[in-house]
């Protein structure tokens, strides 16, 4: 009975929470349409005529920022904006998180490691960026140091520190199934095979 129940729900849970986490984003995105259609007051004839207008206006400023002129204005307006710290903060933040969506299915400076530990051990990594800021390198000892981000299991939060590139084994695996494998606490082994370079 035990056993029954745990497998229903191990295979269930996944499903029902990732179909419930889309629904509901469906939900809120049809809600900004219709408050949209109801602002220039057009009826709403059928549900997800909301989230039909915000695709179309998403898909519409994606052409627009092929424009110089328009990418330039909303840069400037961005500017702008980044005066204010409060705002520059978590624009930022949620900035970099959307440019991680940015990849295209191609490898960016995102790369998994591996770094030896003191107990001889070794630590799945990501190198976020090829080279760290320039106030760090200043104060760091020479040498080629750059960030990488452990993440933390269970969890969005990870911690960034600073390796030297010597350091760090770099491995064949692709950033998203090492972050699946590291957030999962190695639960999640698929393709999880780590050829070493």
């Amino acid at each position: 009975m035990k056993n029954t129940l745990s497998r229903g729900l191990t295979n269930l849970l996944p499903m029902v929470l990732s179909l419930w986490l889309f629904w509901s984003l469906f939900i809120s995105l049809d809600g900004l349409g219709h408050l949209l259609l109801d602002i220039v007051d057009l009826e709403n004839t059928f549900v997800g005529a909301g989230f039909i207008l915000v695709a179309i206006l998403v898909f519409i400023s994606g052409i627009l920022f092929s424009f110089s002129p328009f990418a330039w204005l909303y840069g400037w307006i961005e500017q702008q904006l980044m005066k204010f710290p409060l705002f520059k903060s978590v624009y930022g933040s949620i900035r970099d998180i959307a440019g991680l969506m940015k990849r295209d299915g191609k490898p960016k400076n995102q790369k998994t490691v591996l770094i030896k530990q003191a107990n001889g051990g070794y630590v799945v990594g990501f190198i976020m960026n090829q080279t760290a800021p320039q106030p760090l390198t200043e104060a760091l000892p020479e040498g080629d140091w750059v960030p990488v981000l452990f993440q933390l299991s269970y969890q969005m939060a990870g911690v960034t520190s600073l390796v030297k590139r010597e350091d760090l084994i770099e491995v064949d695996w692709s950033f998203e199934d090492a972050m699946r494998f590291n957030l999962t606490a190695g639960i999640s082994i698929a393709n999880s095979s780590l050829p070493v370079k």
